[in-house]
């Protein structure tokens, strides 16, 4: 389970008013999928950052706490695209996001 980076609530991914948004990209192989966590009592973002290795392991860290404004920008961003779950989106936002650096 994912918690708030500042207060250490737990989230629940299936509440709308937490679980904000997520993206995912194909760098050099790997699959990285960030997921973005608002926290109404603090108000700030925790993102949780999943990486799919071509290896075949996986890891997960969380980072945080993200100041509102940035966490809303990077919200926006990401649901600008039609399709952020799908790695293998050029599309704008998927490069803007990931810096150019996707596969």
């Amino acid at each position: 389970m994912v918690r708030c980076s500042q207060c250490h609530k737990e989230f629940d991914p299936a509440n709308d008013k937490e679980w904000k948004a997520s993206i995912s990209g194909s760098i050099l192989g790997d699959e990285c999928t960030e997921t973005y966590y608002y926290c109404d009592e603090c108000g700030v973002y925790t993102k949780e950052v999943s990486w799919d290795l071509f290896s075949g392991e996986e890891s997960a860290s969380e980072y945080g706490p993200i100041l509102r404004a940035d966490g809303d920008a990077k919200v926006a961003l990401i649901r600008s695209c039609d399709s952020p779950w799908n790695k293998k989106c050029r599309c704008a936002a998927h490069m803007s996001y990931f810096d150019d650096s996707l596969d």
